[in-house]
């Protein structure tokens, strides 16, 4: 045993038989650094209650405003309809991806390479002109007889324009995060099924499925949350939803600060319902792995 062992060993034996006093270790400056973040944020509540350009006033009478709230209601239907359908095919393409066939693997990188790769501004742009490449619209079969036609405009309004492009953005990151969760799981599980002679369907919801969905969950959160806030980008294309009614109302009014907190705290709000949400569903899936 080395000379410094020894000491630090004898010296916990006197300080046991009461020899020596016990001084714990001081760390000064974490108290000041928790006094100087204390009075950072101390400042940061006086100037949002004191500085009159905030306009409480104003804020407090347009958060519940009707036409903030229809707005509200028209971002959250693009929220559910783009997280639904997107989620939807997302689970299809993360499919191919895992697929043994070479023609649906690379059909399905293909998609997800090429919406990963354009902004989604100019996806919603695109398909809130396809009018002008596409005037009219078809059912039918492929090189075939037309059963039915549709004018374009008359099919895909501004509102049914943001969901697609919305979706299929969506998609192609919840596919990665779906194969993602899948492939995470260790591969003697499916092959600890396959032993019990489950059939397959049994084998993916009751053994692989839920396991994948611990990895799956957080990502797929964090795309839903990241959704909600990304529905302001339909704002360019004179949607109501929550951000475009703000700026036509400080448009004509001039009150830009208070409409801007509007909708701050509105998408704040549901950002925490959303995570709250997302943390029942965790702890929901976590049960028996001692994490929940």
């Amino acid at each position: 045993m080395s000379t410094l062992a020894v000491s630090a060993q004898t010296a916990v034996i006197e300080d046991e038989d009461g020899d020596l006093p016990v001084v714990r270790t001081r760390h000064p400056w974490r108290w000041v650094t928790g006094a100087v973040a204390l009075v950072l944020v101390a400042q940061f509540a006086h100037g949002l209650i004191a500085n009159p350009g905030w306009e409480w006033g104003t804020f407090a009478q347009y958060i519940t405003a009707k036409s903030v709230l229809s707005a509200l209601k028209v971002t959250l239907e693009l929220t559910f309809w783009g997280t639904l359908l997107g989620f939807f095919l997302g689970v299809w393409l993360a499919v191919g991806r895992l697929s043994k066939n070479p023609v649906l693997r690379a059909i399905a990188w293909t998609y997800i390479w090429a919406f990963r790769s354009i902004p989604l501004i100019v996806q919603l742009l695109f398909w809130f002109n396809l009018a002008y490449l596409y005037k009219t619209l078809s059912l039918g079969i492929p090189f075939g007889p037309e059963f039915a036609r549709f004018q374009t405009n008359g099919v895909i309004s501004g509102f049914t324009a943001a969901v697609i492009g919305l979706a299929l953005h969506q998609a192609a990151y919840s596919a990665e995060i779906i194969r993602a969760g899948i492939i995470s799981v260790d591969a003697g599980q499916w092959e600890a099924a396959r032993a019990l002679g489950l059939p397959w369907r049994r084998q993916f919801f009751t053994i692989v499925g839920p396991q994948a969905m611990r990895g799956i969950l957080p990502n797929a959160a964090n795309e839903v949350i990241s959704l909600f806030k990304g529905t302001s980008i339909v704002s360019t294309m004179a949607i109501a939803e929550l951000f475009y009614q703000v700026q036509v109302i400080y448009g004509r009014n001039g009150r830009v600060v208070p409409l801007l907190m509007v909708a701050t705290v509105w998408y704040i709000l549901l950002t925490t319902v959303l995570s709250v949400i997302q943390f029942y569903i965790e702890r929901r899936f976590s049960r028996g792995t001692g994490d929940e």
